[in-house]
């Protein structure tokens, strides 16, 4: 069985270093929107707000550095401040 060249091994290294740290970015973003959806349901709106805007920061971010796709990002926020804009017109 002939052995991988060095370029291949190194390759895979730096992909298995990427994905980690895509996957690692991706979690952040779900925990992020996470959090703000618990604090809409509970109608606290500054929190709400804080956590949309760190929310939207890391979204841009990972869109920008390509680990979610632009329009992903977009949809994501789109949704999330319309769900914000329902909580603060029904309190």
């Amino acid at each position: 069985m002939a052995k991988n060249c060095t370029s291949a091994e190194k390759r895979h290294r730096q992909s298995e270093e990427r994905r980690l740290r895509n996957k690692a970015a991706k979690s952040t973003v779900r925990t992020s929107v996470k959090k703000f959806v618990v604090l809409t349901h509970k109608k606290d709106s500054e929190g709400a707000w804080q956590a949309l805007r760190d929310m939207t920061k890391l979204i841009d971010t990972a869109a920008r550095k390509g680990i979610i796709k632009k329009n992903a990002a977009a949809r994501k926020k789109s949704r999330m401040q319309r769900l914000f804009n329902c909580m603060k017109s029904a309190q």
